[in-house]
């Protein structure tokens, strides 16, 4: 969440956990909040380009943020974040900055090679891709701009994120912060389908602008698991701390990869349509080996290696909420300007001097059983078999997790999992 306001001291807010669903659903929202400073005297080949062109650059940026995410969260804790829901919220950012504010923005992203229209132009034919790929899963991504009565955005700005970022105008009364909280509330807690509730708090009545990016996804197993094979087990979430989990159980044909010099065992699951899975796990007591020799030619290199074959799967079952606050992160990252009173977003408005106070996001997972059975058909798996020695893989310690979208090549969700029982 990216908000706007008058100069003043910023908080950052968090939002409230979201309950269970069933099946497999990933949802977040990001927030960005901007202030008025206040100043003493002063679908084609065309399409996959665009949006290929971006997929390396995010893929990295993920990649630092959970590695900033990590060090900034606590041992055990959770990790759970959507890298491109932060990256399409900072690129409209982007797009109203100028001079050093918007340079700042796109080294960080990652973009220092594009210009704003290359980005822009990206985001467009990505948006445009997810929405004709929706077969067998649901992958809603939107953009809301909340504008505070009495301030005008520029007009180009406005129709920019309404063209290139499927976004939408929401008129808000910052004046009444109550009031607005609860406005906002609505519309995300409708767009996330109730899974992110209360997510906007603690409102400035300074607040002149914010801007809220959301991701909801749900989808299928393409092999869902038998529930009634499910039974309690114990996770090590460390070497002190165990808990019970509901253990879900599956053999069938995975893509998997054993990466025994660097310590782990890495799968994809499948889900209907066009998005998967990714479970890497890490030798016992390995994670933080495998963690700092993490890069995206590494993960990039796993994908490319997976192989067909049996598999023993033991996979918990869980839902989890997990929040941060971006800007000591992306200050960090070097994004400085666009927090100070050196911000340059005469592109949103040329009349009152703005910058972000805030950024925070909110991302939640379940995942359970349930596959296809809503349609009323029953789906019979026949399988090659294989001489291949079946791979037994039981997730009963703490491991990383990505959702990938393959017909953008986004990583949609990414994370680690401490431990399951954690909301």
């Amino acid at each position: 969440m990216f908000k706007c306001r008058s100069a003043r001291e910023i908080n950052s807010t968090f939002p409230e956990q979201a309950p269970k669903m069933h099946s497999t659903f990933a949802s977040c929202v990001i927030a960005a909040v901007f202030v008025a400073v206040a100043l003493a005297d002063h679908h084609c080949h065309e399409e996959a380009d665009a949006c290929h062109k971006l997929s390396e650059p995010n893929a990295e940026f993920a990649l630092t943020l959970y590695k900033k995410l990590d060090a900034h969260t606590a041992a055990g804790k959770n990790i759970f974040y959507s890298p491109i829901s932060i990256s399409a919220a900072l690129s409209m950012v982007s797009s109203g900055a100028r001079g050093d504010t918007r340079s700042q923005l796109m080294s960080t992203l990652g973009y220092a090679a594009l210009n704003q229209t290359q980005v822009d132009d990206g985001y467009e034919h990505f948006f445009h891709v997810l929405e004709h790929h929706q077969t067998n899963q649901q992958l809603d991504v939107g953009n809301i701009v909340a504008v505070g009565t009495g301030f005008q955005p520029s007009q180009q700005f406005v129709a920019d994120i309404k063209r290139h970022y499927v976004g939408e105008l929401l008129n808000v009364d910052f004046a009444n912060p109550e009031e607005a909280a609860a406005q906002m509330n609505k519309l995300i807690a409708s767009k996330t389908h109730d899974k992110i509730k209360d997510m906007v708090k603690d409102l400035d009545p300074g607040t002149v602008m914010m801007l809220l990016n959301y991701v909801y996804f749900r989808g299928q197993w393409q092999h869902p698991f038998e529930a009634n094979l499910t039974s309690k087990e114990d996770f090590h979430v460390d070497e002190s701390t165990t808990v019970q989990v509901d253990m879900m159980k599956r053999t069938g044909r995975y893509d998997i990869y054993g990466d025994n010099q660097n310590h782990t065992t890495v799968v994809r699951l499948p889900y209907k349509g066009n998005s998967s899975m990714i479970i890497v796990l890490p030798d016992e007591g390995k994670m933080k080996e495998v963690e700092d020799g993490f890069t995206m030619e590494r993960f990039q290199h796993w994908t490319q290696s997976f192989f067909k074959n049996n598999v023993d799967l033991s996979l918990p079952k869980f839902s989890i909420s997990a929040e941060a606050s971006l800007k000591q992160i992306l200050q960090e990252l070097g994004v400085t300007d666009a927090f100070s009173v050196a911000a340059d977003f005469s592109g949103l408005s040329e009349d009152i001097k703005l910058k972000v106070s805030k950024v925070s996001h909110q991302a939640v997972l379940s995942v359970d059983e349930t596959g296809t059975e809503a349609a009323g058909t029953t789906t019979i798996e026949f399988e090659r078999m294989s001489l291949l020695e079946s791979f037994k893989l039981k997730l009963n310690r703490p491991f990383l997790v990505f959702i990938v979208d393959s017909s953008t090549e986004t990583i949609l969700f990414m994370g680690k999992i401490n431990n399951p029982t954690a909301l």
